[in-house]
């Protein structure tokens, strides 16, 4: 993101945090995508939208309360993470039916093939720390690059990696 993006980012706030229904539109629109495809690869895909369309309601309500002293959009990731959070606290998380998972609508390196998989990978995902689980959607729900994630996570490009790789052998370990 170049400064200009990120002024343009900041003024599109303001302008929402006062109600403009325009700055609101344009933000919903440049997250969406984001927000859609870390959701759809933790929840069940027949609860997906729902639970988008529910981050969004919470961040209109509580988009005052972001102060600017993180990105936004690590502001919406937490916020995102503790939805998925509230979404399974809500539901019996150890009963996964099949019906809830549907062939994935996006192609990414880590979409497993079969319904099983997906389901297996879903679970797996969900049992691993909230860190591991995070730098794995970074990379695969969100497709960022290790140098993007280590700005998003504030750490070096060495350790961004060395965790990834512990967070890969986390999700594997769960996984068998």
């Amino acid at each position: 993101m170049t400064s200009t993006d990120i002024t343009n980012e900041e003024t599109l706030i303001e302008q929402a945090k006062t109600g403009d229904l325009n700055a609101f539109d344009c933000i919903y629109r440049r997250y969406l995508p984001l927000v859609y495809r870390r959701v759809h690869f933790v929840i069940p895909e027949s609860d997906v939208e729902d639970v988008t369309q529910e981050i969004f309601i919470a961040m209109i309500k509580s988009l005052w309360s972001f102060r600017g002293e993180a990105r936004f959009s690590t502001w919406l990731r937490i916020l995102t993470n503790r939805k998925v959070a509230e979404y399974y606290r809500k539901r019996d998380s150890d009963h996964i039916a099949l019906d809830d998972v549907k062939p994935c609508q996006h192609a990414m390196p880590m979409t497993p093939h079969t319904l099983e998989d997906r389901i297996a990978l879903r679970h797996a995902l969900n049992q691993i720390s909230e860190r591991h689980r995070d730098i794995i959607l970074l990379r695969f729900a969100e497709g960022l690059q290790f140098s993007q994630i280590a700005e998003v996570l504030g750490i070096s490009l060495e350790a961004t990696k060395s965790l990834f790789r512990r967070a890969i052998q986390a999700l594997r370990e769960h996984l068998e």
